[in-house]
């Protein structure tokens, strides 16, 4: 007799462990993906446990791939026409793919969640980890679908495939996922996605991704310069000025070498307080005194505060850390013409003339059609000052200006 009651206390276990829920078997039931997503928004509190949770969002992973299975299928047939020269093409939904794949990602990492948590007999027992595996292989179609979405002009969709791409990578459910296939465009498609979150004026994404692309050795001045310049854009007033360089304080406090920060700093500084960009430039060249950004700086807040030859000295530095930087060419030539002119012993102002010229030719060199350097009318100057009008040199450089 006891064994008997002992065998029903069994079963009656058993039975209470496997019974689902009704709305784990309505969620299950629907075929739709639309539909199953609604019914798991209606019906998520109603769920058993979390493994009933992770079921749920298992079953919209399913559906979603069932599109992705078709949409790759044609695809693949598609192919083997082309190559067996039947020409039975197929067309084939390009963005339900797309957005089917980032339906079954969403749901999938959602899955995971719960599939991690415990379950009713409080132990964790994951189901569905397999499924990072199958949505890492189809992944790179984002990359190649935002691509043709960018050419029509669909911006939304861009954001959504190269968004969903980044983020994907760098989400946890994905961590054993080898990356190395896709390390050569990453971080592009990061700085991408970035861009557009930014035209979306989603900017808690836009650093999101620009964070990411700056892993890329490749991409990490692009993402850098187009992330401040973002930042900037954003401020309204003086309080988000102040607030902006507290931010790029903490960059530099990281990267105290990144001459982009530094220049970044130094832009803020030069609206905000005077006296501040001028100890913070001291302060970066007492630990750096090679850096390039800091010393050119330095050298054009002489330039605009007249002093012509405090410029030179800093700019000769500058020129000396950098020397493929036409603007600071032209801005030393500049201030070695302006000394020439105000000086009044003629062979001290011929031979500043000289090194003007030096400057100047040496700019014309770096930026022949003047894109970045507008050196044609100093440098002009320059051979007037030192050779006359009608000096078949002062000629050439006048033909230049």
């Amino acid at each position: 007799m006891k064994k008997v009651i002992v065998m029903a206390i069994a079963l009656m276990a058993s039975t209470m462990t496997f019974a689902k829920s009704d709305a784990i078997k309505l969620i299950t039931k629907s075929k739709d993906y639309a539909e199953a997503v609604q019914l798991v928004k209606q019906h998520l509190n109603e769920l058993a446990d979390n493994a009933e949770k992770a079921e749920a969002y298992n079953h919209l992973v399913e559906l979603a791939m069932n599109k992705v299975s078709n949409e790759t299928g044609t695809m693949t047939e598609n192919q083997m026409a082309v190559q067996m020269g039947t020409g039975k093409v197929k067309p084939y939904d390009t963005l339900g793919l797309a957005n089917a794949i980032c339906d079954a990602i969403e749901n999938a990492i959602e899955c995971n969640k719960y599939d991690q948590l415990p379950n009713a007999k409080g132990k964790v027992k994951p189901q569905f980890e397999k499924n990072a595996a199958r949505l890492w292989a189809v992944r790179s179609h984002l990359v190649n679908i935002g691509q043709e979405a960018a050419r029509k002009g669909d911006n939304a969709s861009v954001l959504k495939f190269w968004g969903m791409f980044t983020d994907s990578a760098a989400d946890p459910y994905f961590a054993a996922m080898d990356k190395t296939p896709e390390k050569e465009y990453a971080g592009q498609v990061a700085f991408f996605a970035g861009r557009y979150a930014f035209d979306a004026k989603d900017m808690a994404r836009a650093n999101r991704y620009f964070e990411i692309a700056k892993k890329d050795p490749t991409q990490k001045q692009d993402a850098e310069n187009f992330q401040l310049y973002a930042m900037r854009s954003n401020l309204k007033n003086h309080a988000d000025s102040l607030a902006f360089v507290d931010q790029l304080k903490q960059m530099y406090a990281a990267e105290p070498e990144n001459e982009v920060i530094v220049d970044a700093i130094n832009g803020m500084y030069e609206g905000l307080d005077k006296k501040a960009q001028n100890e913070f430039l001291d302060q970066h060249l007492a630990k750096y005194p090679n850096s390039f950004t800091a010393l050119a700086n330095k050298g054009l807040m002489a330039v605009n505060a007249n002093n012509a030859e405090e410029g030179a000295m800093w700019l000769r530095k500058a020129a000396a850390a950098k020397p493929d930087n036409a603007v600071v060419f032209t801005y030393l030539g500049a201030c070695l013409s302006v000394q020439a002119a105000n000086e009044n012993d003629a062979a001290k102002s011929k031979e500043l003339y000289k090194q003007a010229i030096e400057a100047f030719d040496k700019a014309k060199e770096l930026d022949p059609n003047k894109q970045v350097a507008n050196w044609g009318y100093n440098r002009y100057q320059a051979y007037y000052g030192l050779y006359g009008a009608d000096d078949p040199k002062t000629k050439a450089a006048e033909a230049d200006k």
